[in-house]
């Protein structure tokens, strides 16, 4: 077992010294959002979420702005609960920021900070640590890849879920681990995840060696432009020309699998800007969404669709290989989206992975985080 009893003194004085103040969690639907958060969503975005989420233009506005309030005192209450943090998501109509804890005794002050208090039996790093074994049985298993489709932490069930077909075999994957079972939920699943070869989410583009994907994100490494796409649509060297033909880049580093990112380079045809396709919509930064925040997609296939961060770090097995530190979104895609944009609100998430499912009968889409991507080559997002 892993759940430990503990009580840390002194931190519910630790979230009392932050100053924080609260979230409008319990704001009406129609209560005016706050200007600067959503007022400027665009109408392909609104109009997915109304269609895909069930909210009405006001209710977008209202959730969006909780949301961007949630995602900044959330990493706040992390760092001040410690050990025994448990996970932070949003739920409900208006994006209420619930806060977990491992501690009994730190309920009342994360309630005074702004957020619900959920109580559970493990802290996130007990989970993450769960997950971390499944990660490294899963380098030396490859033999029995379909032995669990998809791992990772939930949160909101203070468990590490695995997905399978078989789940008899993908119990025995978990206790061959060394993984402690108890902190483990194995569900039963159809879902086979696969790169979106042939799908675009943003701007169109097209590999030198044949297939199309999509423009994630511009960006520049110093005065080099270039965009951030998924790293299974090319390796490093492969040239690229645009939606319309015209000869456009090459990438310059690129992983996959392991990871699934990439950037290329453009040459002096094309300009980077910080619109997302299908709208006027300019994005403003990078800020990690919560879980449970709304979460959009934009592509040349499908357009604009809409769904809810599920959880991050979701370790998925492609028929490729495995990739790790994925994000979960109820979003669909089809093929033709891969490699472009997720947002929430005006932030930038990351860049289409693949899933399954479809925007018929509803899917389920993995992204590789942005940050990542910028992180890892150095790169720094085009915003305005």
């Amino acid at each position: 077992m892993l759940h430990r009893t503990r009580v840390i003194a002194g931190a519910a004085v630790a979230i009392a010294a932050l100053g924080i103040s609260t979230l409008p969690a319990t704001a009406g639907a129609a209560e005016a959002p706050k200007a600067d958060t959503a007022v400027q969503l665009p109408a392909g975005m609104l109009k997915a979420m109304e269609r895909d989420l069930g909210l009405t233009q006001a209710q977008a506005k209202t959730r969006v702005a909780n949301e961007a309030e949630a995602s900044t005192l959330a990493p706040r209450l992390e760092k001040a609960l410690g050990a025994e943090f448990s996970g932070a998501w949003v739920t409900g109509p208006t994006a209420e920021l619930v806060v977990a804890t491992a501690d009994r005794g730190q309920a009342a002050a994360i309630e005074r900070a702004g957020a619900r208090a959920e109580v559970v039996e493990h802290s996130l790093a007990e989970l993450e640590s769960v997950r971390a074994k499944l990660d490294r049985a899963a380098k030396g298993d490859k033999n029995n890849a379909q032995d669990a489709a998809v791992w990772y932490v939930d949160t909101r069930s203070n468990s590490v879920v695995v997905h399978a077909e078989d789940t008899a075999a993908a119990k025995k994957f978990v206790a061959a681990s060394g993984a402690d079972g108890d902190a483990v939920r194995v569900v039963r699943s159809d879902e086979q995840p696969r790169p979106l070869y042939n799908i675009v989410g943003g701007d169109a583009y097209y590999m030198g060696s044949g297939g199309r994907c999509s423009v994630g994100f511009s960006v520049r490494r110093g005065s080099t432009p270039g965009f951030a796409t998924a790293g299974h649509c090319g390796r490093s060297g492969t040239s690229t020309s645009g939606y319309n033909r015209v000869s456009q880049g090459t990438f310059q580093g690129s992983s996959f699998p392991g990871n699934d990112m990439a950037w290329v380079a453009v040459n002096g045809n094309w300009t980077p800007t910080s619109y997302v396709r299908g709208s006027s919509y300019r994005v403003a930064g990078s800020r990690q969404a919560a879980v449970g925040s709304s979460i959009c997609r934009s592509g040349s296939t499908t357009g604009w669709h809409c769904g809810y961060v599920q959880q991050y770090n979701s370790t998925v097995r492609y028929p490729q290989g495995t990739v790790y530190g994925l994000v979960r979104t109820s979003v669909c895609a089809e093929p033709g989206d891969s490699g472009g944009s997720f947002i929430s609100g005006s932030q930038a998430q990351g860049v289409t992975s693949g899933g399954s499912g479809n925007c018929s009968s509803g899917g389920t889409t993995y992204h590789q985080p942005i940050n990542e991507i910028l992180n890892s080559y150095g790169l720094s997002l085009v915003t305005g």
